[in-house]
């Protein structure tokens, strides 16, 4: 999209200061105080792995919070939206709806073997409290998360969001108890030492701060959770379709939940969705009473065109096998450029598929290699839960001029990083 197109687009829209005005009057005070960091840029345009803003500046896109595996506006999910709004974009559910079911067997038959019934929904959360359900309609009421997991903000999935920043000030919360992630002793000890209980894992923590398990972690949660007769939820939003190199988490180590909550990357990039995956047997209560647990809006037809194109999309362009390539690619890149502050500023750079960590030694640190990359025209995102940990979720669509922006930006931020680091030391 060139800039001059992009400026006859936004010539008429409200400038920064309106929206800012907006954001204080209609939105987030909050949000808007936090837009002076970044000099109140706004988003108008995207495409492929690029987003302008409204001064037709460039951004090469590594972050989004994992949902652009396709890249911006793929033509192939666009397509199938349009067609869709143009015939029929939402639907009466009274009758059959023909796209709910092209997508739900899209989606079926590329997750693990046994996980055959599919349930919709608008957002990660929504699936969060999905699985929560279908465990307590199977008498599993104790909840079993892990420290650092992120499993979204709505009451039920907040509970085993282990985070008090967000927890606390909308306690009393569900009850959950949360374990140290890795580690199957205490989940064992836990699990040994009470009632049914329903555990909810990630397979790598995103918003934790890129937290890779041990060899062998998820088999035995697998193995502790059948031995105790627990409810299994594999929370792979974030992780799923590709994002860590194989279609997912589960796979490395041939992994079998009751249930797989899918998001971001379902939507293609266009329109929100998400979904539960389960068993035969997990799903059993909804399969008896439909009406047990629904939503207005989810299984909308523009959202099943949506999701069916982008799982049809990942599969036929091969892009879980290139993310596996692509992340190995950009993680050397990094440590490369990084490598001058290893051991001050930069503690570690971790990362699977296209799925990337950067630890950083304090929050601000992190805060300013995010802005110097932006600075550099490269967006990436904090972890929600780890603050000192920068992270990139990179659409799977990179040439390699934008694996040499990569380069360029992260060692252009490193200059200044150590710039801004070593006057910090020299001010102790």
């Amino acid at each position: 999209m060139s800039s001059l197109t992009l400026n006859a687009t936004v010539a008429d829209e409200a400038t920064v200061g309106d929206v800012l005005n907006i954001y204080r009057r209609h939105l987030s005070r909050g949000r808007a105080r936090l837009a002076s960091l970044t000099g109140g840029a706004m988003e108008v345009a995207s495409d492929g792995a690029y987003v302008w803003d409204s001064e037709g500046k460039e951004y090469l896109d590594c972050g989004g919070y994992g949902v652009f595996l396709l890249g911006h506006r793929h033509p192939k999910v666009v397509e199938a939206v349009i067609e869709q709004i143009q015939r029929h974009p939402m639907a009466t559910r009274i009758l059959l709806e023909p796209v709910a079911a092209t997508a739900a067997e899209a989606l079926a038959a590329i997750t693990p073997p046994g996980l055959d019934y599919v349930h919709f929904v608008n957002s990660g959360a929504e699936a969060t409290e999905t699985a929560i359900k279908l465990a307590r309609a199977h008498g599993k009421h104790r909840l079993i998360s892990a420290v650092g997991g992120y499993h979204g903000k709505t009451t039920g999935a907040l509970a085993v969001t282990a985070k008090p920043l967000y927890q606390d000030p909308f306690r009393p919360l569900l009850a959950a108890e949360h374990v140290p992630y890795g580690d199957a002793d205490t989940l064992a000890a836990a699990l040994a030492d009470g009632g049914p209980a329903c555990v909810i894992l990630e397979p790598v923590q995103g918003e934790g701060g890129v937290v890779i398990p041990p060899p062998g972690y998820l088999t035995r949660v697998q193995q502790l959770a059948a031995e105790h007769d627990a409810f299994f939820v594999l929370d792979e939003i974030q992780t799923g379709l590709g994002r860590l190199g194989s279609w997912w988490g589960a796979d490395k180590e041939d992994i079998r939940p009751d249930v797989l909550l899918v998001g971001k990357n379902l939507s293609g990039g266009v329109i929100p969705v998400a979904a539960a995956v389960a068993t035969e047997a997990a799903y059993a209560p909804f399969n008896k009473d439909p009406f047990l647990h629904t939503s207005t809006f989810a299984a909308a037809p523009v959202a099943m065109a949506a999701a069916a194109a982008a799982v049809t999309a990942i599969g036929s362009e091969g892009l879980v096998e290139r993310a596996a390539v692509l992340g190995a690619n950009i993680l050397e890149r990094i440590e490369k450029a990084l490598a001058p502050l290893r051991g001050g500023p930069v503690v570690d750079i971790r990362g699977q598929g296209l799925l990337l960590g950067i630890e950083l030694a304090d929050a601000h640190a992190a805060g300013e290699l995010v802005l110097h990359l932006m600075e550099a025209g490269l967006l990436v995102n904090h972890s929600l839960n780890a603050h000192t940990v920068v992270r990139l979720t990179p659409p799977a669509l990179l040439g390699d001029t934008d694996l040499d922006r990569i380069s360029d930006a992260f060692t252009g931020a490193a200059t200044a990083l150590s710039r801004t680091a070593f006057s910090r030391k020299g001010s102790l």
